[in-house]
């Protein structure tokens, strides 16, 4: 029997970090949201690693908050450690990363989604999509239960048709022995969406107490503290170490001897594992020459003895990782917890999606997160908010908010997923972005929070302050370009940093340009008058000190917008299109590009088809305008 649960104007299934960002986008927004999860004790959960950030991925955390997203509040307001990592480079690929109290942001991302005026939350199983002449129209649970919606966010993590692996043993089950999702799996099937199965999988929990520290390396956080979320000014939270050791001669002798046992090798376990996260016994066999791997035993929160033994991800039998654990320095003693798990599910081929992430197939029905075949808390976070957007101005009538990859990394990932695929469990990575010298940790406002602002997520507040750090910028810029400065005032500042001294006056812009100069060298012979906080100076800094680099990236910049503003209209047949190459007429015909910019991200496609293109389109315009 049926039963009506009511109208909303946006739909969200799921609650990992692909959900809770669209839920609460889309509330924010002014939409009437639900949220539907099928265990609302595991809000925000961290099935894997208890940490928010790192390379790439803690640029992402730094654009959703700047769009006005909140994953970068709440691991401000719940991280145990915190560290810029890569300060020995460029600022391109500094990366701020944390380490969560697990527990505590859960709860506090659910608490937040809780007090949200715009958003109900209910817990219970999807099983089916309402599909009326084509439209995504709304939803129905395990119970019987129908809502209907305006959009609708699949964001299923790894729960579609979810089989837990662990050496012989298999059983269907979500992360962390959570019920799977397997009818709503079937239904996506029966609606002619193509799925692929993906893996992944988690380590082992040890117990602290049975850990001899005095065998590892201790990793402290920093003592100067920086932030994900441009709204946090300070924090008190105590830091906790994480420790370091590896794995030894006699690990790797474990885990060879068992390989016969590995579910990797013995053919159970069929979904593709990421290749940049990998188990310990793939590293094993594929780094054979190494004698040893790194492992960072992480504390999963401040009021619980589990420790997370990262770098030991693995399928092995139970009796196989306690041998494992023990035969690493540090952990001889050593008992398990939990143990390690591959988990294998049901993922979307994203070529499916338009870059605003709503379905080809089927209009009002958007997906984010790992259902769409990405890695990670942070990637499924990026995605999440920009489909919790999009649904949002569907169901206002306005336009999709589309980055491009020289405005985010959450560019470069959509891009990345809705014009080549994916093959593997997709991750970001700084390499991955063509422009990363403009995508930088510290830049992020500047990038995308008027585009927040513009959307509704972004406070006037928020904007003003924004505006106001922007501008202070620029004048302090013009002020060192104006200032000059003769020997006599800057030459003993000089040598005391050990920089060669100036012959003739020279403005104090062209002084800092030097490597070894900072702006605070710069105010002990000139303060500035306007109130500088560190970031603006370190905002200053970067831009006069690679001016020359940024200017060369933002001419490649300009010749890809006017690719992508060169659109391509959805009616376009391309078998009417004489030339191209067969592969590219396939592809092209597949993914269905909206511009002649994603067109030419086609893997298959060559800068020849995309003449032939273009000559085309000419005609095809001119001739669909004298139709009129």
């Amino acid at each position: 029997m049926s039963y009506d649960g009511g109208s909303y104007d946006v739909i969200v299934i799921g609650a990992g970090h692909a959900g809770c960002e669209a839920a609460l986008a889309a509330a924010r927004m002014g939409c009437n949201t639900l949220m539907i999860t099928i265990n609302l004790d595991m809000v925000a959960f961290m099935p894997c690693n208890p940490s928010i950030g790192g390379p790439a991925k803690g640029h992402v955390v730094r654009e959703i908050d700047a769009l006005g997203g909140e994953m970068g509040r709440n691991i401000d307001k719940t991280f145990i450690q915190m560290r810029m990592l890569n300060t020995g480079k460029g600022p391109a690929v500094h990366a701020l990363r944390a380490q969560a109290d697990k527990f505590l942001y859960q709860q506090t991302m659910k608490e937040t989604m809780e007090k949200e005026p715009n958003l109900t939350m209910r817990q219970g199983m999807v099983e089916q999509l309402i599909v009326e002449d084509g439209v995504c129209v709304g939803v129905v649970t395990k119970t019987g239960t129908s809502y209907r919606a305006k959009s609708t966010v699949l964001t299923t993590g790894t729960y579609l048709r979810g089989k837990v692996i662990m050496g012989e043993l298999t059983y269907e089950s979500g992360p962390n022995n959570q019920q799977p999702s397997v009818k709503l799996a079937e239904n996506l099937r029966e609606l002619g969406f193509d799925l692929v199965r993906f893996k992944t999988g988690t380590p082992p929990r040890v117990h602290k107490s049975t850990i001899d520290f005095s065998k590892t390396e201790i990793q402290p956080g920093d003592e100067k503290l920086k932030f994900f979320s441009y709204e946090t000014e300070s924090s008190d939270n105590e830091q906790l170490p994480c420790w370091l050791t590896y794995t030894s001669v006699e690990t790797h002798r474990i885990i060879n001897e068992n390989l016969h046992r590995a579910p990797m090798f013995s053919g159970i376990i069929e979904g593709t594992g990421p290749r940049y996260c990998p188990s310990i016994e793939d590293k094993i066999v594929r780094f054979s020459d190494k004698p040893k791997h790194q492992i960072f035993l992480e504390p999963e929160g401040k009021n619980t003895s589990e420790y997370y033994v990262q770098g030991l991800s693995t399928s092995m039998p139970e009796d196989v990782q306690l041998a494992m654990l023990r035969s690493i320095p540090g952990l001889e003693k050593v008992e398990m917890m939990r143990n390690g798990y591959a988990i294998e599910y049901d993922a979307m081929v994203p070529t499916q999606l338009w870059p605003s992430l709503e379905t080809k197939k089927m209009p009002g029905l958007f997906t984010a997160g790992q259902i769409n075949g990405t890695s990670g808390y942070e990637e499924a976070a990026g995605q999440g908010i920009m489909a919790g957007i999009n649904a949002a101005r569907k169901v206002q009538g306005k336009e999709a908010v589309i980055l491009d990859r020289s405005q985010g990394y959450i560019g470069v990932l959509i891009d990345d997923l809705v014009t080549k695929g994916t093959n593997e469990p997709y991750r970001l990575l700084t390499s991955r972005a063509e422009y990363r010298l403009l995508l930088r940790h510290d830049n992020a406002d500047l990038r995308l929070t008027p585009v927040g602002h513009e959307i509704g997520l972004i406070s006037d507040e928020r904007f003003a302050k924004f505006l106001d750090k922007k501008e202070k910028v620029e004048l302090e810029i013009e002020r060192l370009r104006s200032t000059k400065v003769g020997p006599s005032h800057v030459n003993a500042m000089l040598e005391s940093i050990g920089s060669a001294p100036i012959q003739d006056g020279s403005n104090l812009l062209t002084i800092l340009r030097r490597p070894e100069v900072t702006h605070s060298h710069i105010e002990q012979i000139s303060p500035s008058p306007y109130e500088l906080t560190e970031e603006m100076k370190e905002q200053v800094e970067i831009q006069i000190k690679y001016a020359g680099y940024i200017e060369k990236q933002l001419i490649h910049v300009e010749r890809l917008q006017k690719m992508d503003k060169k659109k391509i209209p959805e009616t376009i047949d391309y078998n009417d299109v004489q030339g191209i190459a067969i592969e590219a007429r396939q592809k092209l015909s597949s993914i269905r590009p909206i511009s002649i910019g994603q067109a030419s991200r086609i893997s298959g496609v060559t800068p020849a088809d995309i003449s032939i293109l273009l000559v085309y389109l000419e005609h095809y315009n001119r001739v669909t305008a004298a139709r009129g």
